[in-house]
C-alpha cells in the first residue's frame, strides 16, 4: 500500500522576536509577564503588525512553503496539491491556498489547492486530508500543507488577553506519495462539537455578522472571546483522544517516540503528559519562542523538533491539536 511520506519541513515567523516587556511598551497592555511565562510558557513571540512589516497570511504561509519545498529539493511545479490550513485566511474568498499556488507555481496548472479551516485544529484535519489524498490518487506525488496563523491582525487595541497570547507564525510540511516506505502517515481519529460555537472566534465579516460602520463603533468586530474557556478542556480531551487512535491504528503507546500538542499552555502540556505517564523529554514546546500561532503552532513545532535532531527517521510521531468551535484532531505517522 502506498505511503503519505513527509520529505520536507519549513517554518516562518515575521521579523524579530518580542519579548513580553517590549510588547506591553508596543501595545500599552499590562499583564503579570512573570506568571505568563511560568504558566503558559509565552516569553517571545513574532508579530507583523508591530513590528511594522507589510506580511499577511499568504505571505506567511508562501515563506514556509518555500523552506519546506527547498528542505525537500522539490521543484514547487511538481506539487499537485496544496492545502492552507488556518482561520485567519488572506481574505474570505479566493482561498489562500490558491493564492499561494499562483505564487509558487507562478500560473495555472493542473494542481488541487483548497484551505481547511478548523480553527486551531486546521492542520492536523489538513494534514490527514491531504494524506488520505496522496494514498489514494495515484496522478499525484507531492502535496504541500500549510499551517498558518494571523490572528494578531484581529486584535483590536487594549486587549490584553490577545495580545498576551496570539502571534503570526506558519509551518509547512511536503508530503510524498511513495509505494513503499517504512515511514509515512498512519492514520488520525477527531472530535467535533458544533454547540460550543460561541466561545471564541472572528464572528464579523462572514454573512451572518457582515462587518458595518455601526458594528465597527460598537467594538463587535475582530477576535472575541464570548465565553471564559474551560481552563481543563485540553487536560480532559488530548489523553483520550491520544489513546482512541492508538487503538484505531493497533499500536501500542510504548511505540510513541514523540508528542506534539497545540501550543498555547504549558502547564496544560505538562498536565497531558504526566496524565499519559510520558516524560517531558517527548514532547517539544516551542511557545517560549514564537508564541501561540494557532494553526501553524504544530508544524512549526515539528520543524523545530526535526531540526534539533528530536525527531528522528523512523520515529512515531502523534501530533494533537485544539481549535475553537469546538475541533479537536489527532494524526499519527512515522516520519
Amino acid at each position: 500500500m502506498p505511503k503519505a511520506v513527509i520529505v520536507g519541513t519549513g517554518l516562518y515567523a515575521p521579523g524579530a522576536p518580542i519579548d513580553n516587556s517590549t510588547l506591553k511598551k508596543l501595545t500599552g497592555i499590562e499583564f503579570d509577564a512573570e506568571r505568563h511565562e511560568a504558566k503558559l510558557g509565552i516569553a517571545a513571540r513574532h508579530i507583523a503588525r508591530l513590528s511594522g512589516i507589510a506580511e499577511s497570511t499568504a505571505d506567511f504561509a508562501e515563506k514556509a512553503a518555500r523552506n519546506a519545498l527547498e528542505s525537500a529539493r522539490i521543484d514547487p511545479k511538481e506539487v499537485g496539491l496544496f492545502i492552507v490550513a488556518t482561520d485567519t485566511p488572506e481574505y474570505i474568498s479566493p482561498a489562500t491556498a490558491i493564492v499561494v499556488q499562483g505564487r509558487l507555481q507562478g500560473g495555472e496548472t493542473d494542481a488541487k489547492s483548497f484551505d481547511l479551516g478548523a480553527s486551531c485544529a486546521s492542520f492536523v484535519e489538513a494534514l490527514d486530508v491531504a494524506a488520505r489524498h496522496l494514498i489514494t490518487d495515484t496522478s499525484l506525488r507531492y502535496a504541500v500543507v500549510v499551517g498558518v496563523y494571523n490572528m494578531p491582525a484581529y486584535i483590536r487595541d487594549g486587549d490584553v488577553f490577545g495580545w498576551s497570547i496570539f502571534a503570526d507564525g506558519a509551518g509547512a510540511v511536503v508530503l510524498e506519495r511513495q509505494e513503499t516506505s517504512d515511514s509515512g502517515y498512519i492514520d488520525g481519529a477527531f472530535v467535533t462539537d458544533g454547540t460550543q460555537w460561541n466561545y471564541i472566534g472572528v464572528y464579523a465579516g462572514g454573512t451572518k455578522l457582515p462587518v458595518t460602520r455601526e458594528r465597527l463603533d460598537s467594538g463587535e468586530y475582530g477576535l472575541q472571546l464570548l465565553q471564559k474557556l474551560p481552563g481543563d478542556r485540553n487536560v480532559k480531551l488530548w489523553p483520550p483522544l491520544a489513546l482512541r487512535l492508538l487503538k484505531k491504528a493497533k499500536l501500542p503507546q510504548s511505540a510513541v517516540s514523540h508528542y506534539l500538542f497545540t501550543q498555547i499552555n504549558k502547564s496544560v502540556i505538562e498536565q497531558v503528559m504526566d496524565l499519559l505517564g510520558e516524560p517531558l523529554e517527548k514532547t517539544t514546546m516551542v511557545m517560549d519562542r514564537y508564541g501561540y500561532t494557532g494553526s501553524g503552532c504544530i508544524p512549526m513545532a515539528l520543524h523545530e523538533a526535526v531540526r534539533s535532531g528530536r525527531i528522528k527517521k523512523g520515529d512515531l510521531v502523534m501530533l494533537v491539536a485544539s481549535g475553537a468551535g469546538l475541533a479537536v484532531g489527532a494524526s499519527l505517522l512515522r516520519f
